[in-house]
């Protein structure tokens, strides 16, 4: 490895939690201020809160790197290693000429949603505390994905503010590479890739190996991933998500119907610039399991219904509890919006017909795959069961603010709220017991996450990739 690349990474500091928006700010206007030659910043647009983005543009490289962290605002890991970098390329001109790329990072894109997953950025990292302070936008409020699309059946222009932002700096600055920097809650190391580099997938996944971090080996994110090599996919847009359904759907279903979401900043910069984009996913939690080829104890079709099984059951309480209070709720409460959005289920019919047809899935499971649908699934599930408690939360603190007295409202935000109270924390305790987890050191999620990056963006610059 370089001997630059090789100094960082062996300097990045123990972090032992992540940093809040205001203190991201703070952090990117000082270091604008102390390296004025070398640094600017500037307000790239504005939140749906009227929030302002800040961006920062570092050096002056022949080409045009564009990376950013919280493209979804539960996923802090890139602001930290966002963080490290952007201090140490202000600082370090050997760094910059060695890279030879003009920097615009924008550490917190998601700035509004970030604020709603504060309590837990803090810690303690457990899956309860995770779980029960935790927030993401429904589909149609998504920052990466309310970019514009007409795709067959599919038509979305309901870009959101964040997203109009990023589109005028992408088609400003027209980048080479993009690192969005997304990052999963629970599991192994995977990739996402524009395109296929097979010279650097050893080393990538050696980033993993060298901090002893697992890859994902258990079932893709989704049925429709296209894998290029083990934890290394193709990247989505949601013309994959449209194909797959309209596939596995019966004759003459209305298929864009099923979609209130646009597409994603990958798609966008891809097909209008030839951007590169890479996406590193990293866990806060791992379990061994995740990465154990061995045989399980049932067919992987069987894991993935009784995942699927669980899912719908687990949406139908969501669905029977929000409506003991729902009349109350405000329309643009955010927790409403989005269990509302992660209850619709669009592709679970395409995936039984998929599962039960393809004989790929007649195959034993693997223990990483049986893990993954019937434990893993579960842990994502729990951070809606968090979400359904806020939701009443979120209109009993708008009511106490507002001074507002009205019994009826209140027993029903409370009843709701109190049954979300312990179905959380059944699922939890049961979480907890079934699987030995370990918390990952941000540190290490930092170390894989800016080496990738500096190998994807490396070769990149030397070795262009034709992609449109």
């Amino acid at each position: 490895m370089n001997p630059i690349f090789t100094e960082l990474l062996n300097k990045i500091p123990d972090y032992k939690t992540f940093l809040t928006l205001e203190e991201l700010d703070a952090s990117s206007r000082a270091l604008a201020e102390k390296y004025p030659d070398v640094v600017s910043i500037f307000e790239m647009g504005r939140t749906k809160d009227d929030y302002p983005l800040l961006c920062l543009k570092i050096g002056n490289g022949s080409k045009n790197a564009l990376m950013f962290g919280c493209p979804h605002p539960n996923e802090p890991i890139g602001t930290m290693m966002l963080e490290y970098f952007t201090e140490n390329l202000a600082k370090n001109k050997a760094l910059r000429d060695e890279l030879d790329y003009t920097w615009y990072v924008v550490k917190a894109w998601d700035a509004d949603g970030l604020k709603l997953n504060e309590k837990w950025l803090k810690g303690p990292y457990s899956i309860y505390n995770y779980s029960r302070n935790f927030f993401r936008p429904a589909g149609h409020r998504q920052v990466d994905w309310t970019f514009p699309v007409d795709y067959k059946g599919l038509h979305f222009h309901d870009t959101i503010p964040e997203a109009e932002a990023m589109m005028a700096l992408i088609d400003e600055v027209k980048p080479t590479f993009i690192y969005s920097l997304h990052n999963a809650g629970f599991g192994g190391v995977y990739w996402y890739m524009s395109g296929q580099l097979p010279e650097l997938y050893d080393d990538m996944y050696a980033a993993a190996n060298r901090v002893q971090v697992p890859l994902n080996l258990g079932e893709p994110e989704a049925p429709y991933c296209v894998p290029f090599a083990p934890a290394i996919y193709q990247s989505l847009g949601i013309e994959q998500e449209y194909d797959y359904i309209e596939k596995f759907s019966p004759e003459g279903t209305d298929v864009g119907a099923h979609f209130k979401v646009g597409n994603n900043s990958e798609s966008y910069a891809r097909t209008r610039h030839g951007s590169f984009t890479l996406l590193t996913e990293l866990p806060y939690f791992y379990d061994k399991r995740i990465m154990d080829k061995s045989d399980g104890t049932m067919t992987r079709r069987e894991a993935v219904l009784k995942s699927l099984d669980t899912n719908q059951e687990s949406n139908r309480y969501i669905l029977d509890t929000m409506a003991i209070s729902r009349q109350y709720f405000a329309p643009l409460n955010p927790f409403k919006l989005a269990l509302d959005a992660f209850t619709e289920s669009r592709s679970d019919e395409a995936t039984r017909n998929m599962v039960n047809t393809d004989p790929e899935f007649a195959k034993t499971a693997t223990v990483a795959e049986e893990f993954d649908n019937l434990l893993m699934s579960r842990f994502y599930k729990s951070l809606s069961y968090g979400m359904l408690i806020r939701a009443n939360e979120y209109e009993l603190e708008a009511m106490e603010k507002a001074g507002e007295v009205n019994p009826e409202k209140k027993a029903a935000l409370e009843k709701a709220r109190d049954i979300a109270i312990v179905h959380h924390k059944e699922l939890t305790d049961l979480l907890e017991q079934e699987i030995d987890y370990e918390v990952v050191p941000i540190r290490k999620l930092v170390s894989i996450q800016l080496e990738c990056g500096l190998l994807v963006g490396q070769y990149l610059h030397d070795h262009p990739v034709d992609l449109k």
